[in-house]
């Protein structure tokens, strides 16, 4: 038995249920103990038991963002005035729709977002008129992305 931190002991048993739903959040239970060799009951209480330790986090459904015609991705580094300027910023970045992720880093950046826009234009009008108009913002740096090459789960 491999232990994760205090709260969560996986076995084999349990790393190949989270591969399946890793895989495929919908795929059915029964279908899931059957191909391991064990009960429906036995799975459902092996992912209570994660889901209460908290390993696993919930599950969502994703939505090819592309074809709801969002195809402009893009990375920014967001610099601050001043460190104590991150809280306010993120509380306005919050309220931005297009930002999708946000990041505290190190490094030359104070906030690293993702940001998913329908085209460049739209990209521009949302760090132009969104981004760098919130206080204490001093200025960006965008990297759009031309591809998504990898997109995976960490191995377990």
């Amino acid at each position: 038995m491999k232990i994760v931190n205090e709260n969560v002991k996986l076995d084999g048993i349990d790393k190949t249920i989270l591969n399946y739903l890793m895989e495929d959040a919908k795929k059915p239970i029964l279908e899931i103990a059957k191909n391991i060799g064990i009960t429906g009951a036995a799975v459902h209480q092996r992912l209570r038991k994660l889901e209460k330790s908290g390993l696993i986090e919930g599950s969502r459904m994703m939505l090819d963002a592309r074809l709801l015609g969002y195809k402009t991705m893009a990375f920014v580094g967001v610099y601050l005035d001043k460190a104590v300027s991150n809280p306010q910023a993120v509380n306005k970045l919050r309220e931005i729709p297009e930002v999708i992720e946000c990041h505290y880093t190190t490094g030359n950046w104070s906030i690293f977002i993702k940001i998913l826009c329908r085209d460049n234009e739209h990209l521009m009008n949302v760090l132009n008129k969104n981004i760098q108009a919130i206080e204490g913002v001093s200025r960006t740096e965008t990297f759009i992305s031309l591809n998504q090459q990898i997109n995976r789960q960490i191995k377990i």
